[in-house]
């Protein structure tokens, strides 16, 4: 039998990407597509408690089962794990391509990262791609590339200790990237600022923007890599305990 691959992304199951990522993925197993029926970026691990969620088969993708849903990113890969596959095990999640880079704290409010990242919270070895590009027709040449030979890896040899790999495509022709650099997350942040306006009855209202402050000056991260025509491989962890820090604040068990 086949590998059993489930696809899904932030974009909607009508972007580009997806369709770009289908494609790979057709070549190394029986391929399901669950995505959002709409855009969801920087959803982050948002799922949906106060509403019902709707999933209908849609006739997109060659050859391909899928299905919209009217939730989130997270939501498809739960419906994915829990609705339609209860009684089969899914080999590899796949999430992307996303439209815009997801390196450094990207990762955090990044849909396409919490859909990767809900998979293998449930023991599925997950991948999510994005390409450093946002436009609706951005070449996915290189990036395509790489998935292949990604996948191709991640079906044959597994994913060592790690079950969930970030891996962004710097926005370049496929003969100018350098190669594929195993690298740790960025540190950054996003310097935030809302720009305010009023609606026609004079209330305000405000629109989030800022721009993206990179503070590393290593060269073993993830925006050095795109920066220098790498492509960038992170594996990510969804434990958050800072677990160098638990020693240091031990006299608070004294209180």
């Amino acid at each position: 039998m086949r590998p059993l691959i489930l696809v899904t992304n932030d974009d909607g199951i009508a972007a580009p990407g997806i369709a770009n990522l289908v494609e790979v993925a057709k070549e190394f197993g029986d391929v399901v597509v669950v995505a959002p029926d709409s855009p969801q970026s920087a959803q982050g691990h948002s799922i949906t408690i106060e509403n019902h969620l709707r999933l209908y088969a849609v006739d997109m993708f060659d050859g391909v089962d899928a299905y919209e849903c009217s939730g989130t990113p997270v939501d498809c890969v739960k419906l994915g794990k829990f609705v339609l596959f209860k009684d089969r095990k899914i080999d590899l999640c796949v999430s992307g391509i996303n439209h815009g880079s997801n390196a450094s704290t990207n990762v955090i409010y990044s849909g396409t990262m919490s859909a990767a990242t809900e998979a293998a919270m449930e023991g599925v070895n997950s991948i999510g791609f994005s390409l450093e590009n946002f436009s609706m027709d951005a070449d996915f040449t290189a990036t395509k590339h790489y998935a292949r030979k990604i996948i191709a890896h991640a079906l044959e040899h597994g994913m060592g200790d790690a079950n969930l790999l970030n891996v962004n495509v710097p926005n370049v022709p496929l003969e100018e990237i350098k190669g594929v650099k195993i690298c740790r997350q960025a540190k950054g942040f996003w310097a935030e600022e809302f720009l305010e306006a009023k609606d026609p009855q004079g209330r305000p209202y405000y629109w989030l923007t800022g721009r993206f402050e990179y503070l590393d000056k290593g060269e073993d991260n993830d925006i050095w890599a795109l920066k220098n025509n790498y492509v960038s491989i992170v594996p990510v962890m969804y434990d958050l305990t800072h677990h160098s820090a638990i020693d240091s604040i031990k006299g608070l068990e004294t209180l």
